[in-house]
């Protein structure tokens, strides 16, 4: 199929296009090369693998270093794993605020921006993407350490928010000015499977304003707004949607059932992936993956506002047949 950004537009805003389409956050380089049998080395080679693959789009991030040891961004998750910090992390007091280097929002390089409008085939669009403003900003604390300044000192949680905030929200402002850019995606995890990593007030009071921010700016230049959390968001899932958010990714398996969130939230909300990644797509046969692909297409796409794609990403350990198994259900769904 040819790629078709308009139709994916349409489905993010809860339509029904002519198509179904496959959405993903990240694909590591190690599967991309399998798909297309030769190294994923410049811009042009990860261009023919999400066209090769039937996306619609291209994901891209700015390049930009924020200093926090272990962090990983979304264009690495799928390559790298670290550890977060678990007790006090690099800031506990003003002192520590005040040493510490933030990323200024003059760092940050769009060069690839500049560079994807040439190398678009017809019908190809491009999703600008970044976020863990909460979640950076509890790293550089450290969890415990975090939690405890929430009461201890929440001016010195503020003053961090704002110096990740700032330069994370220009981001998304450079996004929706960029004729290029036709949807926008934000992640940064706010849950578990079990529940929420912070209370919904503390949410509230500190994430979901930032989160507000960028859907008023989506909304402004009518440019979709994704946003991606693993976890259980029962609890929040109205502020979620107040937030101006349009698309909800990846309505993790083990965390909510997506035909359940198809049924309370469907009319508000386009759903993105649910394909269970260690179970289903590592663990399980291609035929465990075509019959969720189809039942989830069945019970969750069937007027539209739905994307097929994994719950989470796609690491390198999935099983490379499944993972193909799931392109060429939607493409056999969409033939039909």
């Amino acid at each position: 199929m040819c790629p078709d950004i308009e139709q994916l537009l349409l489905t993010l805003r809860r339509g029904q296009g002519k198509h179904i389409p496959l959405a993903e956050l990240g694909v590591h380089p190690a599967i991309k090369e399998k798909l297309l049998k030769r190294p994923v080395l410049s811009l042009q080679d990860d261009v023919d693998f999400w066209r090769s693959a039937g996306y619609d789009y291209i994901k891209l991030q700015p390049q930009v270093d924020f200093n926090i040891p272990g962090h990983i961004t979304d264009e690495s998750i799928t390559q790298s794993i670290a550890w977060a910090p678990e007790g006090q992390g690099i800031i506990g007091s003003w002192e520590d605020f005040e040493h510490f280097n933030f990323t200024k929002s003059s760092e940050i390089d769009y060069t690839v921006f500049d560079q994807i409008g040439e190398l678009l085939p017809d019908g190809m669009g491009v999703i600008g993407q970044y976020g863990d403003i909460f979640t950076m900003t509890w790293e550089l604390m450290g969890f415990e350490g975090f939690s405890y300044a929430l009461f201890d000192n929440p001016d010195l949680v503020t003053g961090i928010f704002d110096k990740i905030g700032d330069p994370v929200f220009s981001m998304f402002e450079y996004f929706v000015q960029n004729d290029v850019v036709d949807a926008i995606w934000y992640s940064d995890d706010i849950a578990y499977i079990t529940g929420l990593m912070m209370s919904p007030d503390i949410l509230k009071q500190y994430f979901f304003p930032w989160l507000k921010k960028i859907g008023d700016l989506a909304h402004q230049y009518d440019k979709p707004l994704i946003y991606h959390t693993d976890g259980i968001l029962w609890d929040v899932m109205e502020d979620i949607i107040d937030c101006g958010v349009d698309a909800l990714h990846p309505i993790e398996p083990k965390a909510m059932d997506i035909v359940e969130v198809k049924q309370k939230y469907g009319y508000q909300l386009c759903l993105i992936g649910n394909l269970d990644v260690g179970d289903v797509l590592t663990l399980g046969t291609p035929a465990d993956v075509e019959r969720i692909v189809r039942h989830n297409i069945e019970k969750v796409g069937y007027n539209g506002g739905y994307c097929v794609g994994s719950g989470n990403s796609i690491p390198d350990y999935v099983k490379f047949e499944n993972y193909l198994k799931m392109i060429e259900t939607v493409r056999a769904f969409n033939a039909s």
